[in-house]
């Protein structure tokens, strides 16, 4: 297997929806025999970045390529960017409105997770016209 690429559409203010993207890779790699702390690790950051766009953005498209030895996942979307990734990234930061905390989501813990969790991880962001989230997580 050179690799296996997926792509996947995350609809905006769908909460119900949220997490479908994570769940069908989580089951692509563990077909694949991927261990399960490798599997946890990119679900949990998968997951934070599908809820960040389904919140913040209104959706986007989810990018996965499936490598023997790791996991490349980028999330794009054109939703309102970040305007200071580096106060974003401060865990309990957050711009979720009181209606999404109602819901339980909004804690601030989105960005610091997806870090937490992944080998590489790279924010590009404009405002105006959305951001780009870069994760892999590479499998021991």
């Amino acid at each position: 297997m050179d690799c296996v690429s997926l792509r996947y559409d995350v609809s905006g203010s769908n909460f119900a929806a949220a997490g479908s993207a994570t769940e069908d890779v989580r089951k692509h790699l563990k077909m694949l025999g991927v261990k399960g702390e490798d599997i946890r690790r990119i679900a949990i950051a998968m997951y934070e970045a599908e809820i960040n766009m389904v919140i913040h953005a209104g959706g986007g498209v989810a990018e996965v390529v499936i490598y023997v030895d790791k996991i490349v996942v980028k999330l794009i979307d054109q939703g309102k960017g970040i305007a200071d990734i580096e106060q974003a990234m401060q865990p309990g930061f957050s711009t979720a409105s009181e209606e999404i905390r109602q819901l339980g989501f909004g804690a601030g813990m989105g960005l610091p997770n997806m870090k937490k969790y992944t080998d590489e991880f790279l924010v590009e962001s404009e405002v105006g016209k959305g951001t780009t989230v870069t994760m892999a997580v590479y499998f021991g």
